[in-house]
């Protein structure tokens, strides 16, 4: 993928296939080092599943036979000099149960992706989950941070009131286009 949103945008879509309620969503910047975090509580990937995830026949979708998302992810680190690490407890074998993948890139690299359009991946996913889950946004950069927690807009708008409604998501992508650029 060209771009780092568009891989989080595919990495969250697992996270909701595997029924999490809360992800966590993490851009952390430092110097030249970008780190990349999703973290969920879905039911986790089992051992032996989880030895041979980055393997691109390995995936869990019935549509296709090939998984590239997360090969291409971890190509497209270490291209750059960064890494790639998943770590998974399935819901059979642990009660905290879950994923969390984390990628480095090195942005002083000339082969290092562009983060893209974070905004809009985040409104997206706000807009397209077929339940909703509990979205925690954070990026950090040179000592400031842009937040965002999907359970503060519900606790500002109440309950009766979707995310997915076009005022909610107009102001999701003010807020986050705001705070993105004060980094």
């Amino acid at each position: 993928m060209k771009e780092l949103s568009l891989n989080i945008l595919d990495i969250v879509q697992n996270s909701v296939r595997a029924n999490a309620d809360i992800i966590e969503i993490t851009i952390h910047e430092q110097g030249p080092l970008l780190t990349l975090t999703v973290k969920d509580n879905g039911h986790g990937m089992k051992q032996d599943f989880l030895a041979g995830v980055l393997d691109p026949f390995t995936t869990t979708r019935t549509t296709r036979k090939v998984g590239l998302g997360l090969p291409l992810l971890k190509m497209a680190a270490e291209q750059t000099g960064g890494s790639l690490s998943i770590v998974s407890k399935h819901e059979q074998e642990h009660e905290d149960h879950g994923t969390t993948l984390c990628a480095r890139f090195y942005t002083d690299n000339i082969d290092c992706p562009p983060l893209g359009d974070i905004v809009s991946t985040i409104v997206l996913l706000i807009q397209g989950a077929p339940f909703s889950p509990r979205y925690i946004y954070r990026h950090h950069k040179d000592g400031k941070e842009s937040y965002l927690d999907t359970d503060d807009l519900h606790e500002q708008l109440g309950a009766d009131i979707p995310l997915s409604e076009p005022e909610v998501l107009a102001f999701v992508r003010e807020y986050l286009t705001d705070m993105e650029g004060a980094l």
